[in-house]
């Protein structure tokens, strides 16, 4: 817990880091009031893969991840579509859907391929007198959330208990996630009461396509294709195609 606060001189740091968040996570596999003191994440936006490369070879922050963690998991991601703001700010620089600026390469439109699999971001600041109707909301949009067919693995993240939260999830392909979206009763009551009661002070939804992932989350990367490990699959490595075809 203490590195919450010790790291961030050393991220400030670190070259090619464009914007980045420490976040402690959930209980639930969305926004909850639970908190889960073994698990933590970093949001991380970088200028390249090859600064991503450096930051995992030398960073003594990735060291201590390797040589203290019982499990860890890496998601690399092409953003694909973003629309709020994070503390103020784009964190992708209005660089959705292009290669231009994240990856080193030429601007070229970023396509998702059908039944390709999607990652979703959503982060809010909550407004205080909106956190109990806010919480009220939750556990069935938690409870959709387990039962909810094509989703691959979800988490609820924060940078403040109770008031800055997020959750990321990963889908088996759009129209799983847009079926938890938009056709997922619980899911659409709460939309609309953010909406018409003006729940949060500051939100912010990405979309992105998932190119490669390493490690394990739960004992299985939820990326990796074909057979879980133990089954005759690689563990814990999957490349997809290059998010720029």
């Amino acid at each position: 817990m203490r590195h919450m606060a010790f790291d961030r001189p050393l991220l400030r740091d670190s070259d090619g880091l464009l914007f980045w968040r420490l976040l402690g996570t959930g209980s639930g596999r969305s926004m909850s009031l639970g908190a889960d003191l073994y698990r933590w994440a970093l949001f991380a936006v970088w200028r390249s893969d090859g600064d991503l490369e450096a930051f995992l070879r030398s960073s003594p922050i990735a060291a201590r991840w390797r040589d203290e963690a019982v499990e860890c998991w890496q998601v690399r991601l092409a953003p694909l579509s973003s629309r709020g703001t994070w503390a103020g700010r784009d964190p992708f620089g209005g660089s959705c859907g292009t290669r231009a600026g994240l990856f080193g390469g030429p601007r070229q439109d970023v396509a998702v391929a059908r039944g390709s699999p999607v990652a979703v971001l959503t982060r809010a600041s909550v407004r205080v007198r909106r956190l109990v109707a806010f919480y009220r909301s939750v556990p069935p949009v938690d409870e959709l959330l387990r039962r909810q067919d094509g989703c691959l693995a979800s988490i609820g993240m924060g940078e403040w208990p109770l008031v800055r939260q997020a959750t990321f999830s990963l889908w088996r392909d759009q129209d799983a996630m847009r079926g938890f979206a938009y056709r997922g009763a619980e899911h659409r009551r709460v939309v609309e009461l953010v909406r018409s009661h003006d729940w949060y002070a500051e939100e912010l939804f990405a979309r992105f396509i998932p190119y490669a992932s390493e490690g394990t989350w739960n004992g299985t990367d939820p990326m990796q294709p074909g057979p879980r490990p133990g089954a005759g699959a690689p563990r814990g490595r999957y490349h997809g195609t290059d998010p720029a075809r």
